[in-house]
């Protein structure tokens, strides 16, 4: 179980290391990040005998993840993990893990999905030590794992990292590379893993072969479209044991700028998302409601003054508190998506037409002081503000309004750490079986066993602000008396 509030890394580590590489990291990160590395079968201290397929090493990398509890974490694969920590990704964003929380993807001269670029003559050697290794003493021989290390550094290691490398290699199961060289390298599972639509970093050595930066622009790359490319120049393949100190940099910096914003769930809360009691269908649209909006997001319906008019509008009709999420980006994603309750009023256009002129009968909202905004939004809720000829009749402007506020309240409501911030566990009345287990408590305040302690913002601050009334009749949660029915 998580111990404290920092987010997670799990680490997943490159053929022939184990969990060890990643210790300087741990200890270059530990003000900022839990860092939990785990041993993959037959590597370290993990036995073969769990077993050594991509799908094995899969669901006993998920294993280890559930059975520490966090729920805010980033996947971190270098080489042979990152094919695996793609697959972890893929299976956590569809729901089918049982996992929960995922925020972000690292990749350290990533493995990618599809078969890994290896040239004949290397696979080849490295399987002749493999079976050298299963027909002797289980192992690789000294000199070959003198020789794997020498050809997959840029520059020589330190001593105490070139010692820990040796003993690594020497320590795993040969027949663990036979699997990895044979089979698991030469899978393809780019389909399975899809478009990962979730913050990346990748890294690459600027000194490594077939997994340096040309291989991860043409496998990885396509499949984060949210990845930044890092090259670290001069290194080679093993950089958690060359330039920790780089690294960890860019994870600070990765988690600072893309991840580590926005409002997040309890442990508890996400136990009760990653549960049997959640279909994996529902686990899988909240997995993406959690993830970290894009900071860079451009606008794909409305112009950039339209954005920024939505955006400030955003503010004022639901007030959020220090871990904001981009709810007017949202928006306009849906709106581009086609995505609505399903209705508008027939004296509207069409929806995007309508919030193109609605914005643009607000094109002065952001002279406005904070007083005045809600004046002006008073004004168009009574019907009583005249927009400028060519946007929207005031009757109009009401209507399109009432849409716009109950599309804001909608989508900051529809993310789980505002489900858990108003006491919502709904979702979790079955999960993927026949007979469903419902719920038997149905009274106001009245809490099952399973269900999770929900402790309002006095107690911990999920991204909204407390809900007063103020003297222009909206809540700052921004849902006026009228969308509260609404909602309901």
């Amino acid at each position: 179980m998580p111990h404290d509030d920092r987010p997670t890394l799990f680490c997943l580590h490159a053929l022939g290391s184990s969990a060890r590489e990643f210790d300087a990291l741990r200890e270059l990160l530990a003000d900022d990040f839990d860092v939990v590395g785990i041993d993959l079968p037959g590597f370290g201290e993990a036995s073969a005998a769990t077993g050594t397929s991509v799908d094995e090493m899969v669901g006993h990398v998920v294993r280890k993840i559930r059975r520490h509890g966090s729920t805010r974490f980033v996947l971190v694969g270098h080489s042979m993990g990152g094919k695996i920590a793609s697959l972890v990704a893929a299976r956590t964003l569809d729901g089918s893990s049982g996992l929960f929380g995922l925020a972000g993807v690292v990749l350290l001269a990533g493995s990618p999905p599809s078969p890994e670029p290896m040239g004949d003559d290397a696979r080849a050697q490295m399987l002749s030590w493999a079976r050298a290794g299963i027909s002797g003493d289980g192992h690789l021989a000294t000199a070959d794992a003198r020789t794997f290390i020498d050809d997959n550094v840029g520059a020589p290691l330190s001593p105490e990292n070139d010692d820990r490398a040796l003993s690594d290699v020497l320590r795993s199961a040969a027949e663990a590379w036979l699997a990895w060289f044979e089979r698991g390298s030469l899978e393809d599972r780019a389909a399975e893993v899809g478009i990962l639509d979730v913050p990346a970093l990748i890294v690459a050595g600027g000194s490594d072969g077939p997994l340096g930066e040309a291989g991860q622009r043409e496998h990885n790359l396509p499949m984060y479209p949210r990845a930044t490319l890092e090259v670290l120049a001069g290194a080679g393949h093993l950089l958690p044991l060359e330039r920790p100190d780089e690294l960890a940099d860019l994870i600070r910096v990765f988690w600072r700028e893309r991840v580590g914003s926005g409002p997040f769930v309890s442990p508890g809360f996400g136990r009760v998302i990653g549960s049997g009691r959640t279909s994996s269908q529902t686990r899988a649209i909240l997995a993406g409601r959690a993830l970290p909006d894009d900071p860079d997001y451009t606008p794909q319906v409305l112009d950039a003054a339209q954005f920024a008019t939505l955006r400030l509008v955003a503010e004022r009709v639901v007030p959020q508190g220090p871990a904001p999420f981009d709810i007017a980006g949202r928006v306009d994603a849906a709106l581009a998506r086609g995505v609505s309750d399903g209705w508008r009023n027939a004296a509207l256009p069409p929806d995007q037409e309508a919030y193109r002129l609605g914005l643009d009968a607000l094109d002065d909202f952001a002279t406005l002081d904070d007083e005045a905004k809600d004046s002006r939004i008073q004004a168009i809720v009574d019907q009583q503000y005249a927009p400028r000829a060519g946007t929207l009749t005031a009757e109009q402007m009401t209507l399109w309004f009432e849409d716009c506020r109950v599309d804001l309240t909608r989508t900051w409501l529809a993310h789980p750490a505002t489900m858990e911030r108003i006491g919502f566990d709904g979702f979790a009345n079955g999960g993927d079986v026949i007979r469903i287990q419902g719920f038997t408590e149905l009274g106001a305040d009245r809490r099952e066993a399973w269900e999770p302690a929900m402790p309002g913002p006095s107690a911990r601050d999920t991204g909204a602000s407390t809900t007063e009334t103020t003297d222009t009749g909206i809540t700052d949660t921004g849902i006026t008396d009228t969308e509260k029915e609404t909602v309901r």
